[in-house]
């Protein structure tokens, strides 16, 4: 281990390059980041990501996204290898979810996918868990088009932004409208009756492509949108991040001949948020949200 000043130990805001070596990390991490995932993360609060730095050197990481003000999420926490082990990456933790309570009106709820073996350490931060989020892996194949379904940007996008606010809880128009226009991808909505009852994106990560999020009314219709944005991906590694807690979810990607490869613990800090986990078949993202 380095050896080092504690006094050259500071916190604080990461700017945008050292944001981009951040997600880098994850990617080393095995997370396996979208392409484009930097940019758009960035512009959904700037304000929102914080270093851990031995003098210049960055050394660890992590967001603390507040969404209006009325919830956050925390994610991205990583330690460089070099420095763990050293109660670094505690003091980082901890500081940044002060930082983020700070950012947020009194009682507002806090979010995070903690990996599994990590869920003592935050469980220790006042979070509690209250299901797993797992990351499903299989191969994107050809499908026949669905009916009822139109690419996301030819919908108005305050319908498509109500529909997410559905799910997610409020609204992340900074989040949302270039997500759902993914470079390489695709976002699809689902019509019924001329109502949006479905909606998905697929976009190209490290490895592949990835599935998020995978909102809709049932079963059926989660499996339309699921089969079209598959076909984006044909022959190519395919993930999807499914709440555990949605028993059609997990029948959903078993019918799809996918495995489970990778999970994290859902906790909040404060008040559980009021979820509509039935009709989530994907999650967004685990780094916010």
């Amino acid at each position: 281990m380095p050896s080092f000043d504690p006094s050259n130990i500071s916190i604080r805001k990461l700017s945008r390059d050292q944001f981009e070596s951040v997600i880098a990390w994850a990617a080393r991490e095995g997370w396996n980041p979208g392409l484009h995932d930097a940019e758009i993360f960035w512009q959904t609060d700037p304000d929102g990501h914080y270093g851990l730095f031995l003098q210049d050197r960055l050394i660890g990481s992590g967001s603390v996204i507040s969404y209006k003000s009325s919830y956050g999420f925390m994610g991205l926490f990583i330690m460089d290898p070099e420095f763990r082990g050293q109660g670094l990456g505690h003091r980082l933790w901890f500081a940044r979810r002060d930082i983020l309570l700070s950012r947020l009106r009194p009682g507002s709820a806090i979010g995070m996918d903690g990996v599994f073996a990590m869920q003592p350490f935050y469980a220790r931060g006042g979070f509690v868990c209250t299901h797993r989020n797992l990351r499903m892996e299989g191969v994107g194949k050809t499908g026949k088009p669905g009916r009822g379904l139109v690419e996301l940007s030819q919908i108005p996008f305050e319908k498509v932004l109500a529909f997410d606010c559905v799910h997610f809880g409020l609204p992340r128009p900074e989040f949302l409208k270039p997500w759902i226009v993914p470079d390489g991808g695709r976002g699809l909505g689902l019509l019924t009756g001329g109502e949006l009852t479905g909606m998905g994106v697929v976009r190209p990560c490290r490895t592949g492509f990835k599935i998020g999020p995978l909102f809709a009314q049932n079963a059926a219709g989660a499996e339309t949108i699921f089969n079209a944005l598959s076909n984006h991906a044909v022959g190519q590694p395919l993930f999807l991040d499914l709440p555990e807690n949605n028993p059609d979810a997990l029948a959903l990607a078993q019918r799809q001949g996918m495995k489970e490869v990778f999970g994290c613990a859902r906790m909040y800090y404060g008040p559980r948020p009021r979820t509509p986990w039935e009709r989530i078949y994907g999650v967004t993202t685990f780094e916010l949200g």
